[in-house]
C-alpha cells in the first residue's frame, strides 16, 4: 500500500495543472464539464492540457502558461475571427460599461434582427436564444405550431433536447451517423418515440419513403451540408417534397453559417428554406444564436409560449453585430475558405507522399480526415500526441480563422510530414498502441460515460 501512495503520488506531479484540475471536475461536475466536445478523452485522454488560461488570435495559454497553437476546434467552431478578438471584445468592453441587462429590453436586439434580414431577402422576421440547442427547439415549435402537426424528419446534428433524442428511442442508432454515436435517450419520455425520423444526407429515396408513409410530418429540418457536397437538386428536391407534403423547411446553419458565404450557405445552392438558424461564428466566441424566418410562420412563436430572461442580455446581440460588420468588411469567409482549400490539397500531398490513403471531407473551412485504417483511433490520437509536443492544438479537424497564415500552416505541415513518415513506418506493428503515452481518444458517447 505504501509502494502503491508513494507511485500515485509521483504520477499527480507529472501531471499538469489541466489534467489534475480535470480529475477534479469529473468528481463534482457531471461529465466533467459542459461540453461533449471539449472532454481530454476526445483528444489524449492522459495529456490533453484540458484548460486555458488566456489566448489571443489562434493561441492558446493553458494553465500551466505553456502556449499552443490552436489548428483543431477554434472554440468548437466560434471564432472565425480568431480568440479575442479587439474590435468585437471593444464592443462588448462599452456595453459592459453602460449595462447589460435591465427591466427594459436592448436595441441591438432589434438591430440584429434588421440586419440579419437583410443579409437573407427571404426572411421578414427573427428571434433570438443563447445556445444552439435552445435555436434548435424554438424552431421545432414554431413548426409545429404552425402546421399542427407533431412529426419531424432530420439530418444533421441539432443540438441535445428531448425532440432530437427521441429518435433512438425507435433504434438505438438513428442518430450513430449523424455526428456522435452511442447516444442512449435516457431521460427522454417513452411518449416521443416516433415523433423524430431520421435520413442520411443525399437520401432522396428514403425521404419520400418516410413522407409517403407519414402525413403527419410538420418539417424537414437538416443541415444544409456538413460533410459532403449535395447531390446535383438535392436540396431543391427536398424543398418540393416540402411543398407537396404541406411540412416546412428548416436549415440548421449553426456550424455552415458564414464559412463560405457572408450568411447562410443556403445563398450559395439557391435554396430558401422556411427557417434558417444561426449560431457559433456569429458572435465570434459570445453566446448568441438566430432563428430567422417567413412572417407566416414565424408569427406563429407568439401563439405558443416561447420567453427566457438571459435571451434579452445585450452582449450577445452586441457581438454579432460587430462581428458581422468585420465580416462584411474583411470577406472573412473567402478568406478561411482559401485557407481550407490550400490545407486539403496539402492533406493529399502527404497522404501520397507516405501511402497513407487517407478520406477527407467537410467545408473547407471547417474539414478534416480520416486515415483508412482500423486502427484510425490509434493514428488520429499519434498525431494529436506528437503536434501537442510541438506546441499544436490539433488532430484531424481544422476549423478555420483569419487567424491562421501562412507561416502557422507551413510549421503545422513540416510537422505533419514528419508525423505521417513515422506514421508509415509504425504502421507495420500491429500493437500501436506501444506508441502512446496515453490513452487512445474515444469517440462516441457511450464509451465516454
Amino acid at each position: 500500500m505504501k509502494i502503491k501512495k508513494k507511485l500515485k503520488r509521483s504520477s499527480r506531479k507529472n501531471m499538469h495543472k489541466g489534467q489534475l484540475l480535470w480529475a477534479k471536475a469529473k468528481k463534482i461536475i457531471p461529465g466533467g464539464n459542459m461540453l461533449i466536445s471539449k472532454r481530454p478523452e476526445r483528444f489524449l485522454p492522459e495529456k490533453w492540457p484540458a484548460y486555458f488560461s488566456k489566448t489571443k488570435g489562434c493561441n492558446v495559454w493553458d494553465l500551466d502558461g505553456n502556449k499552443f497553437v490552436d489548428l483543431s476546434l477554434m472554440g468548437v467552431g466560434t471564432n472565425i475571427l480568431g480568440y479575442s478578438n479587439k474590435e468585437v471584445d471593444n464592443a462588448v468592453r462599452k456595453v459592459i460599461k453602460n449595462g447589460n441587462l435591465s427591466t427594459l429590453n436592448c436595441p441591438e436586439e432589434v438591430e440584429l434582427a434588421e440586419k440579419l434580414i437583410s443579409i437573407h431577402p427571404w426572411a421578414d422576421m427573427a428571434k433570438f436564444t443563447r445556445s444552439g440547442g435552445e435555436a434548435n427547439a424554438l424552431a421545432v415549435r414554431i413548426a409545429r405550431a404552425a402546421t399542427n402537426k407533431d412529426k419531424i424528419l432530420v439530418c444533421g446534428y441539432h443540438g441535445w433536447h428531448d425532440w432530437y433524442i427521441a429518435s433512438n428511442l425507435s433504434n438505438s442508432k438513428n442518430l450513430d451517423k449523424l455526428l456522435l454515436p452511442g447516444i442512449i435517450p435516457l431521460g427522454v419520455p417513452k411518449g416521443l418515440k416516433g415523433t423524430t425520423l431520421t435520413f442520411n444526407y443525399n437520401d432522396l429515396k428514403t425521404v419520400k419513403t418516410i413522407l409517403k408513409k407519414n402525413k403527419d410530418i410538420c418539417a424537414i429540418k437538416m443541415e444544409v451540408r456538413r460533410n459532403f457536397e449535395p447531390n446535383k437538386n438535392f436540396l431543391k428536391e427536398i424543398k418540393k417534397l416540402c411543398k407537396k407534403y404541406k411540412a416546412l423547411l428548416i436549415f440548421d446553419e449553426c456550424t455552415s453559417g458564414f464559412r463560405e458565404t457572408y450568411g447562410g450557405l443556403h445563398l450559395k445552392y439557391k435554396v430558401d428554406p422556411d427557417i434558417a438558424i444561426f449560431g457559433k461564428a456569429l458572435g465570434n466566441g459570445y453566446a448568441i444564436n438566430a432563428i430567422i424566418g417567413r412572417s407566416n410562420v414565424m408569427k406563429y412563436a407568439e401563439k405558443t409560449f416561447i420567453s427566457s430572461t438571459f435571451w434579452t442580455e445585450r452582449i450577445g446581440p452586441t457581438a454579432a453585430l460587430k462581428t458581422l460588420e468585420i465580416m462584411k468588411r474583411k470577406k472573412t469567409w473567402k478568406k478561411i475558405t482559401k485557407i481550407g482549400s490550400q490545407i486539403k490539397k496539402r492533406w493529399k500531398i502527404l497522404s501520397k507522399k507516405h501511402e497513407i490513403p487517407i478520406d477527407i471531407f467537410g467545408l473547407d473551412a471547417l474539414c478534416g480526415f480520416t486515415i483508412k485504417n482500423d486502427k484510425n483511433n490509434y493514428l488520429k490520437s499519434y498525431i494529436t500526441q506528437e503536434m501537442l509536443e510541438q506546441g499544436f492544438l490539433a488532430s484531424n479537424l481544422i476549423y478555420v480563422s483569419t487567424e491562421h497564415n501562412k507561416k502557422i500552416i507551413d510549421k503545422y505541415f513540416k510537422i505533419l510530414d514528419k508525423v505521417f513518415f513515422k506514421i508509415k513506418k509504425y504502421s507495420v506493428n500491429s500493437n500501436f498502441k506501444k506508441f502512446l503515452n496515453s490513452k487512445v481518444a474515444i469517440q462516441s458517447f457511450k464509451r465516454l460515460n
